[in-house]
């Protein structure tokens, strides 16, 4: 997979501003400093097909009826920092849903780790008996 640093996603995001939610006095009111970043997964030209599939099965949660992966970014008190923020964890996504992920392989535990177990169980179970009544002494 090649990085995704070197394709130009930058000209395929759109950003909109607006005000954040929530508390934090005169400033929020006024500022539009909370980023809305959308991407047009189906109509990328960066991607490849197999790449969109991918990103589509994936990351299903975040895209809406549109077809776009939508993130909202308002931690940060500067719109620009907003931004970088967003794109950042848009580039994180993105890595993350290309990934391949490896078969596991079964394997079997070892004889030791199998006798440690049964022993463990074994010293819970004679703790618990200890702890039952006893009738006469």
């Amino acid at each position: 997979m090649t990085d995704l640093q070197t394709r130009d996603f930058e000209r395929e995001l759109q950003f909109q501003a607006s005000r954040s939610g929530g508390a934090g006095g005169q400033n929020v009111n006024k500022v539009a400093t909370k980023i809305e970043l959308r991407f047009d997964v189906q109509h990328s030209e960066l991607l490849t097909e197999e790449e969109k599939a991918m990103v589509q099965e994936k990351l299903a949660n975040r895209i809406n009826n549109e077809g776009y992966l939508q993130l909202t970014c308002q931690t940060e008190r500067t719109q620009l920092r907003n931004k970088e923020t967003c794109i950042n964890r848009f580039y994180e996504l993105l890595r993350q849903a290309l990934t391949k992920q490896k078969k596991r392989k079964a394997t079997k535990p070892s004889r030791a780790s199998v006798r440690r177990r049964l022993e463990g169980k074994k010293r819970q179970a004679e703790k618990k008996s200890n702890r039952g009544f006893r009738g006469d002494y």
